[in-house]
């Protein structure tokens, strides 16, 4: 989230790349830049800090001079994969790792915020699509990332994909949830893993426009907070390559 979140991924990604022994770091990149999507330099500063797959949200577009990016298969970013068809972009690709291919997919959630009137495809459809077309494709992980604001939606779909994929990564809250395990047929789930970035601030924005904007009505524009401690959320996921499933979850939540 913002500039405080790429400094916060900076400076702890290193370290928490070596205590978990992580092969593979994939970011959701939709917030980066100024709080809405992602910028090319941006996104070239956050794959040389050692981020190696972006998956997107509804504000993934923001940013046209993407647009090539994620339509080119090679480049490792994606948008949801449950837009329309027109959209510029694709909802899914693979990563190819020494270990073998990684699928990643994003999907949005039928209900997000202020895009909620937006027309988007139904995604547990399109997420059935997508494992049925890709098959026959080898690769060692399926990776899905959930991009939504209902909690009743985020425990479901992780159900539904429970045996299907290794992983069902909530997000879009800003906050973590105390949910992160493997459901019982193998698949790693948590409703939302939160965010990077401002630690005292709502969402990443500064807390007293929020607070005036609360409680006295005033009309204005949101504030990234830019000072103060940060927060690195995520979760080291352990996934056995011969199954496609996970063998373990934990969450990382550090301040720093």
């Amino acid at each position: 989230m913002g500039g405080l979140g790429i400094k916060t991924v900076e400076n702890a990604l290193k370290d928490i790349k070596k205590k978990y022994q992580i092969d593979i770091v994939t970011a959701q990149a939709e917030n980066v830049s100024e709080g809405k999507g992602i910028s090319y330099s941006d996104y070239i500063k956050l794959k040389n800090i050692g981020i190696d797959f972006f998956t997107g949200g509804n504000w993934t577009l923001y940013n046209q001079e993407i647009f090539n990016i994620l339509n080119n298969p090679n480049e490792p970013i994606i948008r949801p994969a449950n837009y329309p068809k027109d959209t510029p972009g694709l909802g899914y690709k693979y990563l190819k790792t020494e270990l073998g291919n990684i699928l990643f997919v994003t999907l949005l959630g039928q209900i997000v915020g202020r895009d909620s009137d937006k027309p988007i495809d139904n995604p547990l459809k399109t997420i059935d699509h997508i494992i049925e077309s890709e098959k026959n494709n080898n690769k060692i992980a399926t990776i899905v990332n959930f991009h939504g604001d209902y909690s009743s939606e985020k425990v479901v779909i992780g159900h539904y994909l429970d045996g299907k994929v290794a992983a069902v990564i909530g997000d879009h809250w800003h906050v973590p949830t105390a949910d992160g395990r493997i459901l019982p047929k193998g698949t790693a789930h948590i409703s939302d893993v939160g965010m990077c970035g401002a630690l005292n601030s709502s969402l990443g924005i500064k807390l007293p426009i929020i607070i005036n904007r609360w409680r006295d009505g005033n009309k204005s524009r949101n504030e990234l907070e830019t000072v103060g401690p940060c927060q690195f959320n995520a979760v080291s996921i352990n996934i056995d390559e011969k199954t496609g499933l996970a063998k373990d979850i934990k969450q990382i939540n550090v301040v720093i």
